[in-house]
């Protein structure tokens, strides 16, 4: 439970707050909002005050409908945040969301210590070289389909078991390359329907079968809104109670817009137990 990510210890015996930035302008929650340097800083140093150790920067929307990003034009957008962002933040984790090799290593060598690839490597397999070089931490994904298709109907006939057995096959691949710095993801919203959404929180806890760190993503989801009939806008109170019954079933690290309200469930879990 603890990794060296980088050079940067994540100690997991304690949980964890991920404090997302999405620079994408067309990001399904916070589209266009952080679209300067200054506008980044304020937030992160605003997430961080709230409790987030970890930060998650990404310039590609992977909301339902959208197209895979050029490596170009993602480090276009990226490039300068990657630049500044670790001499501005020395004592947190800088993650990158990305499923670019080439952008995952730019980032690396300049301090970021986390790769967030919701590909699993099927877009870019370097990638898991480049993990493995710098022995960064590496979180890896379930998704069904791509973004542009994924929420077409998605169909399993065992969703739990479809994840742990896609998690497991790629877990073995990277250990059997000497890298084991790995936090899984099931994936929430990434092929699923609201329906397997909820029963994969149900069922959280059968995924620490796989012995690695869990994170989850469940802030201002479709599976809150469309549930709650009401918008991303509106989802934080559903966010909050969702995540702590994440937490419950065996949770390691929240990925969410809104540190605050996940460290008060962190803290209010702690106390409960």
């Amino acid at each position: 439970m603890t990794l060296n990510c980088n050079g940067k210890i994540l100690d997991l015996h304690t949980k964890k707050i991920m404090g997302i930035i999405n620079l994408s302008q067309d990001s399904f929650y916070d589209g266009g909002k952080y679209d300067s340097i200054d506008k980044v800083n304020a937030q992160i140093s605003n997430l961080i005050s709230n409790g987030a150790e970890i930060i998650d920067i990404g310039a590609a929307s992977s909301k339902p409908g959208s197209k895979l990003i050029d490596p170009k034009k993602e480090l276009d957008i990226v490039s300068d945040y990657i630049i500044e962002l670790p001499n501005n933040f020395r004592n947190i984790h800088l993650s990158i969301d990305t499923y670019n090799s080439n952008v995952a290593e730019f980032a690396l060598s300049r301090g970021f210590s986390i790769v967030n690839d919701i590909s699993a490597g099927r877009y870019d397999s370097n990638i898991f070289n480049v993990v493995k070089d710098y022995n960064s931490g590496y979180i890896l994904m379930h998704m069904l389909g791509d973004p542009e298709n994924m929420q077409e109907n998605p169909e399993y006939d065992n969703v739990i078991k479809s994840i742990q057995i896609f998690l497991k096959t790629k877990i073995q691949k990277l250990q059997e390359s000497g890298f084991n710095n790995i936090i899984i993801d099931p994936g929430f919203g990434f092929g699923k329907s609201i329906d397997d959404n909820f029963k994969i929180l149900k069922e959280l806890e059968s995924f620490q079968s796989l012995n690695k760190p869990i994170i989850v993503g469940l802030s201002r989801k479709s599976m809150i809104y469309k549930t709650l009939s009401i918008t991303p806008e509106e989802s934080l109170n559903g966010t909050t109670a969702l995540n702590i019954l994440a937490l419950e079933r065996g949770a390691n690290i929240l990925r969410v817009h809104d540190a605050k309200e996940a460290l008060q469930c962190i803290n209010l879990l702690k106390k409960l137990n």
